[in-house]
């Protein structure tokens, strides 16, 4: 059956057990990228108070870049793993477990003494993260009616901005309750990635009640009669259709994912940076007028301080006035990556999946590099949602393009390899951004030449996404085609 090409809404005529396959797969996937969101708020947190004090900010930048890498060979790892198991062993099943590892070890996280057992936890919650999606995406293609699997999975996409929002929310909370003294500062972190760790009881209800799809129980059925291999990575490379797709939808996926875990989400950095240098320069300016007006007729002016050291409870409250406005300015990013999602689906309905890829690919890059070299006070934060709108929009084209790419003995497989393995690669990215920021502040002189650097090392490296414009030359248009059985 091809998708439906009429005026009919996407969600007409599913079943209560529809809505309940969708439902579920839709909040693994939001409850995975809550656990995402929430390593990459508190990531420097956590790595300040388990790294030596000795270490300097740029140090713990570093350190912050490795852990993430980390993160991601592990979502890689995990990728590969399960995409196969999911196939062979079933999409609900293998679903459950991924869940269950990536919320127990995000707990686990907050139970860390030092940088080694905090990469390991991020390693192993990596596994289960890389599990997650390509599962979710293919249960939802083999379970809902062919007209109802474009607009379910770009929805299913766009609600993982939901779960960053979340996260967002959350880090609010507790930061307040941190100023209130009701849990301790050096605590936040811990405390954050515990609420991250609750998405393990969802394994429940998945256990309990989520059946395997019809067309991959009867397609096992046959398989196993005519020998015919799921799950295996010799047939999807043996065969020169798939493996053109599995090698271009990698590479398609490589360039949307440098750009969002290598360049996007290190915005907070550039956001705290940019306002603590804002908020520390007028507070110097405040005290060197206040300094001025005391001075006294008898006193010249170039007796004052040639650096004026602010107060330790003037830092605090930059600091902390800098870390809420961090968080807004990942609610706004994630406000403008649901609706891109959702804008992405409509327009890869309308005209097809290859011409709305080329677009997005292209907005992308341009609002990334204006994003980094234009962004320079709190009146900016409007523009995280113009960068999150275009960024994002190309996950929801991963979701909805690459489970037809694919028969359904290998969809999990080849969907979990393109979107996950590229991860091994782009795992250079946040360390690339590092080493590369490092080197072009090295003769710095000042905080404000310093955040140039990050601002330039950002946009150099957003080129990577014109990748995915060699990408989607070499793959198939597939609107209105079935999905390959």
């Amino acid at each position: 059956m091809s998708e439906q090409t009429t005026k009919t809404n996407w969600w007409s005529g599913l079943t209560s057990y529809h809505w309940f396959v969708f439902a579920m797969a839709s909040l693994a996937w939001l409850f995975d990228c809550l656990d995402q969101q929430i390593f990459i708020l508190v990531r420097k947190d956590a790595l300040k108070h388990l790294l030596p004090p000795t270490m300097d900010a740029s140090q713990v930048g570093a350190y912050s870049g490795y852990a993430t890498s980390i993160f991601m060979i592990g979502w890689a790892t995990g990728g590969l793993i399960f995409g196969s198991v999911g196939d062979w062993f079933g999409r609900a099943k293998t679903l459950t477990l991924t869940v269950l590892i990536y919320s127990l070890c995000t707990g686990l996280s907050a139970f860390s003494t030092g940088w080694i057992d905090f990469a390991i936890y991020r390693f192993i919650t990596g596994l289960g993260v890389g599990g997650v999606f390509g599962l979710a995406v293919t249960l939802v293609a083999d379970s809902l009616p062919a007209h109802s699997r474009t607009g379910a999975l770009g929805l299913l996409q766009a609600l993982s901005a939901v779960g960053n929002i979340s996260s967002g929310l959350i880090y609010l909370l507790v930061t307040s309750l941190s100023k209130a003294d009701v849990i301790a500062s050096n605590m936040s972190w811990k405390v954050m990635f515990l609420v991250g760790a609750l998405p393990a009881f969802l394994c429940v209800f998945l256990q309990m009640k989520m059946k395997e799809p019809e067309a991959w129980v009867k397609a096992r059925k046959e398989g196993k009669v005519t020998g015919v291999k799921f799950g295996s990575y010799a047939e999807l490379f043996g065969d020169p259709v798939l493996r053109r797709n599995a090698l271009f939808g990698m590479l398609l996926c490589v360039a949307g994912i440098i750009g969002v875990w290598g360049i996007g989400f290190f915005a907070p950095d550039l956001v705290r940076d940019v306002i603590t240098n804002n908020l520390t320069q007028q507070e110097i300016a405040k005290q060197k007028a206040s300094l001025a007006v005391s001075t006294t007729d008898a006193v010249p002016t170039d007796a004052q301080p040639a650096v004026i050291e602010l107060p330790k409870e003037v830092k605090a409250k930059i600091a902390d006035e800098a870390s809420t406005l961090v968080a807004f300015n990942g609610i706004l990013q994630n406000i403008g990556a649901f609706f891109g999602m959702m804008t992405f689906t409509y327009i890869a309905q309308a005209i097809g999946r290859r011409k709305a890829f080329f677009m997005a690919f292209i907005a992308a890059m341009i609002a990334t590099v204006g994003y980094f070299q234009l962004f320079n006070s709190p009146w900016h934060l409007w523009m995280s949602s113009v960068m999150g709108f275009f960024q994002m929009a190309l996950f929801a084209g991963f979701a909805i393009y690459l489970p037809e790419l694919f028969p359904i003995r290998l969809r999990s497989t080849g969907t979990s390899f393109c979107y996950n393995v590229g991860r091994y690669v782009a795992a250079s990215g946040p360390i690339t951004l590092g080493l590369l920021a490092l080197s072009l502040a090295a003769n710095a002189k000042s905080t404000t030449e310093k955040i140039d650097a990050f601002r330039d090392a950002c946009s150099y490296m957003s080129v990577i996404f014109l990748i995915g414009l060699i990408a989607v030359y070499f793959l198939p248009e597939t609107k209105g085609k079935p999905l390959p059985e």
